[in-house]
């Protein structure tokens, strides 16, 4: 996947995944001009629409009409939020690169704060929460999601949020990962460790609800497990080991309990109790190993990680 080089100075670059945010594009475009347009910087807004399927695309092309420093890119279909993101990194030109949302969760007024922080010699700076305004499940699950990624990913940037901003270089090095599962901050993770962050305020939703339903926040779990580490496999080998050194144990009983007359007639409960158990880890362990042989074929596959059906520029 080629990048887009610059052919223009570029101080800040605001990378926008879009899905289904008709509604708040306006008011965001709006609050992000008035910021950088106070900041003396050279910038550009790059709204990447991951073909949501309503009038999100239309919204930005009224946009991009209007103003110069915004360029517009729809993806033929829906790659998910990541895919949106990495599709716009490659396309920025700054030499600081901000990735935000399109509801105003993330507020621009703390773009100044942040960029000014981007200039003490780190090369990834996270706008972090005091306190998030997400429903009291959605917080519950994101910190549980957090200490699993953790345990998978243990040089993970501890304290990542979307609300991102990455020197130039940096971003560059994320075109070079082939995933069709990408995580950004993962990668960021393996990229540097020279990351600081900035307190700010958690804005609220303009519209609607988060795509992510807790399906959708389990399968991204998932997915990220069996992409980053190999701990589920490690987990599934230990819990074989034990489970036949149970067997063992078990095996060993029912035989010493036939010598010594303790056991008289074959039990059907302890027969049909050991094929459920055993049956049921061997399904759990290949049920794993399939997930990451999956993965596996989808990269030899490879199938790009997003398609742009349409572009567009004030420029």
């Amino acid at each position: 996947m080629q990048s887009t080089e610059a052919v223009t100075a570029m101080d800040i670059s605001i990378v926008v995944p879009v899905y289904r945010a008709e509604n708040s594009l306006r008011m965001l475009h709006q609050e992000l001009t008035t910021v950088l347009g106070g900041m003396n910087v050279e910038y550009e807004i790059i709204f990447v629409e991951d073909n949501g399927g309503d009038r999100s695309w239309s919204v930005i092309k009224e946009i991009v009409a209007e103003d110069n420093h915004v360029t517009g890119v729809k993806l033929s279909r829906n790659f998910g939020q990541h895919a949106a993101t990495m599709c716009g990194i490659a396309r920025a030109r700054g030499d600081w690169i901000f990735t935000l949302d399109d509801d105003l969760e993330q507020l621009p007024e703390f773009i100044p704060q942040i960029y000014e922080k981007a200039q003490q010699g780190v090369d990834l700076v996270y706008g972090v929460y005091t306190e998030r305004t997400h429903r009291m499940w959605r917080n519950i699950t994101s910190n549980l999601a957090r200490w699993m990624f953790r345990m998978a990913i243990p040089n993970i940037n501890e304290h990542y949020t979307s609300y991102r901003c990455i020197r130039r270089e940096t971003a560059r090095e994320l075109t070079n990962f082939d995933s069709p599962f990408p995580f950004i901050d993962g990668y960021l993770s393996w990229i540097t460790n020279n990351y600081t962050t900035v307190q700010v305020t958690h804005g609220e939703r303009v519209q609607g609800r988060s795509s992510y339903t807790l399906g959708r926040l389990f399968a991204h779990v998932i997915s990220i497990f069996v992409t980053f580490s190999d701990l589920p496999l490690r987990l599934a080998s230990w819990l074989g080991l034990f489970m036949s050194f149970i067997g063992s144990i078990w095996f060993a009983v029912i035989i010493l309990g036939r010598v010594f007359g303790l056991i008289t007639v074959s039990g059907f409960a302890s027969i049909m109790g050991g094929i459920v158990l055993f049956g049921g880890v061997q399904l759990l362990i290949l049920g794993i190993i399939g997930q990451y042989l999956g993965r596996m074929n989808f990269r030899l596959s490879k199938k790009p990680l997003y398609l742009i059906g349409e572009e567009i520029s004030g420029d």
